[in-house]
């Protein structure tokens, strides 16, 4: 899972400590993080100085230290201001001094500065003032890193990092709170607050419920029905808007969970082979144990092809409830967790796809063979623009679905083959971008009659940065949040809905209890005896920064269905009433082992738990 680096300000502005530009009671305090090595905090110090001209008393600045660490001046120059402020009291001459100067300085600029401010050439320092300089450079930098400052320069706005542009407008903009900027932030603290996803499932599913029961439920339940197609030529392709939203904006769903978890067994936390058996061992352990209740409470005949129900987890609920629950679980068990479920998920369309296939069709289903085994092949052509993978997965998606297997097996084909490593001529590449961008300084006295950079330029770094990045990173940064806050949404809307009356659960007992039980007794169950045998048998091992309580509680949180249950029940049961018994249950076992799964998290480890698999 990424960590997003901290939006706030960690060392608060302390006027006896800082260096601060204006009072103490200014409506706006400009934090900046920078490097006295950096061109763009070079161009940033003009701009700050004509905020503070059109602000004037209303802005305080505050300037902090974060040397780059590729430059040999960088913390020589920064120590040469804070021996200037430790001796003199003449910070912000130095500063200024500094920041008027080329960035890329030598020794002997840095000596002429020195001599500028009236200092004694570095080896006459005091030492005692030269190390409470080097010492305060190494606290301001390390503030930073800890605030989220990763760039020089990095602005925070009233203790907030802010993020976007820092020309002059952009960042009055910014301070001055306007709505735009205050509708970005907003947007960005809820896609950053890790539950968002799940709040808006919840509410897409209550919106559902409410207007299949009130007097548009008719309607509601109609406008999911309207057919939506293309004609190519003589031939129409058309599907309801409840199928175009279950197997097309799934098909985006699976292809964003595949790319998670490929990324995670590739270069993530589980890359080394011990650690990815463990969430696999207990995903199969998951699946087969509520299968099994479900398969002996139900016995044979038509309701039995429902098992697929209990084998899958919605993630967006598991992982928003055990975010929620912030330090109380571990790092490495929301990881185990996340592994975990999203395995089951991409096992349960692979089941999708075998077991609930409608009418075959061989001819699609070679050419959909085909489409693989050219996007297989270029992958190992090592092909890295994601264009050819985009195309062939819409003409794949196509095939599988005219062949009559479930169509979003093409997101977790798509995911598999998509490359997920950086090119392996990644530093060449580097190498030619800062070339490229040599070139464009050198010719920069020539900018008479121009905006900015250059067109060949700009299309040069646009062709090497399209190179940089892999197709799986490229999907993920930016399809990953439509299909977070777009797709699941829609999916709750159109798949919950859901008209209440005593007769639903009448007669269907028998189902409602398999699928209560599977999920939440089997799915616990089952994750923990997987995982306790792969410990066991010596091919896993277990954290020790969880115990086995806490997986536990995590495997009860698989046990939410919903998402991908709803959608296995729409597939599995033609007859409307056990479709909608269904639905009462998984929304039943959900609330069961989300409650349960909290209750068994929500104490914090014990010093002898934290111990145990010592």
């Amino acid at each position: 899972m990424a960590t997003v680096p901290p939006q706030t300000l960690t060392l608060a502005v302390d006027e006896t400590r800082d260096h601060v530009l204006g009072r103490p009671e200014a409506h706006f305090t400009l934090v900046e993080y920078g490097s006295y090595a950096c061109e763009h905090c070079h161009a940033a110090h003009e701009v700050v100085a004509n905020l503070r001209d059109r602000f004037g008393d209303r802005m305080r600045y505050v300037y902090r230290h974060l040397p780059l660490t590729d430059r040999a001046m960088a913390t020589r120059a920064a120590e040469v201001a804070e021996y200037a402020s430790q001796t003199s009291g003449q910070f912000w001459q130095g500063h200024d001094a500094l920041m008027r100067r080329d960035p890329e300085f030598d020794e002997r600029e840095l000596d002429e500065i020195a001599s500028e401010l009236g200092l004694p050439p570095r080896e006459e320092w005091n030492e005692a003032a030269a190390e409470a300089a080097r010492v305060r450079v190494r606290q301001d930098a390390l503030s930073g890193l800890h605030s989220g400052a990763r760039v020089t320069p990095t602005f925070f706005i009233n203790g907030r990092r802010y993020e976007g542009a820092w020309d002059e407008s952009a960042l009055a903009e910014a301070m001055l709170g306007s709505l735009a900027h205050r509708l970005q932030t907003a947007s960005l603290d809820f896609a950053r607050w890790a539950p968002s996803t799940g709040l808006l499932l919840l509410v897409g599913t209550v919106i559902a419920l409410i207007l299949s029961n009130s007097g548009v439920g008719p309607a509601f339940e109609s406008f999911w029905e309207l057919p939506l197609g293309f004609q190519f030529g003589a031939r129409t392709f058309e599907l309801s808007l409840i199928d175009w939203v279950n197997h097309g904006l799934l098909s985006v769903f699976f292809l964003v969970v595949g790319l998670e978890i490929k990324r995670e067994f590739t270069v993530g936390r589980l890359a080394s082979q011990r650690a990815a058996i463990l969430p696999v061992a207990a995903a199969f352990g998951g699946m087969t144990a509520p299968a099994l209740i479900y398969l002996m409470l139900i016995g044979s005949g038509p309701l039995a092809t429902g098992w697929g129900m209990t084998i899958a987890t919605d993630t967006a609920f598991a992982i928003a409830l055990i975010v929620l629950l912030g330090d109380r679980v571990p790092v490495d068990l929301r990881v185990f967790l996340t592994a975990a479920v999203i395995v089951d998920d991409l096992v349960a369309i692979a089941i999708v796809a075998l077991f609930y296939a409608s009418s075959f069709s061989p001819t699609y289903f070679a050419a959909a063979v085909l489409i693989t085994g050219l996007l297989v092949a270029i992958n190992r052509w090592r092909v890295y623009r994601a264009l050819p993978y985009a195309a062939l997965g819409i003409l794949l998606w196509f095939c599988l679905h005219e062949a009559g297997v479930h169509a979003t097996l093409a997101g977790v084909i798509l995911a598999l083959v998509a490359p997920t490593r950086p090119p392996p001529n990644l530093h060449a590449l580097m190498a030619q971008a800062q070339t490229v961008i040599e070139a464009e300084n050198r010719s920069s006295g020539d900018r008479s009659m121009r905006h900015g950079l250059s067109q060949p330029t700009l299309t040069a770094l646009d062709a090497i940065h399209d190179r940089m990045e892999s197709p799986a990173s490229k999907v993920l940064r930016t399809v990953e949040p439509w299909s977070s806050y777009a797709v699941l949404p829609v999916f709750a809307l159109a798949n919950a809905g859901l008209v209440w009356s005593a007769d639903i659960i009448q007669g269907r007992g028998r189902l409602i209890l398999a699928i209560v039980l599977g999920l939440v007794i089997g799915k616990p169950t089952g994750i923990l005896l997987g995982s306790w045998l792969a410990v066991r048998l010596g091919v896993a091992v277990k954290p020790e920064a969880y115990s086995w309580r806490q997986m536990a509680g995590a495997g009860m949180l698989a046990g939410i269905g919903f998402t991908m249950s709803l959608f296995i029940a729409g597939q599995a049961f033609q007859n409307e009433g056990d479709f909608n018994a269904a639905k009462v249950a998984i929304f039943i076992a959900s609330l069961v082992a989300g409650t349960l799964g909290v209750l068994i998290l929500w104490p914090r480890a014990r010093r002898a738990e934290a111990e145990e698999g010592a």
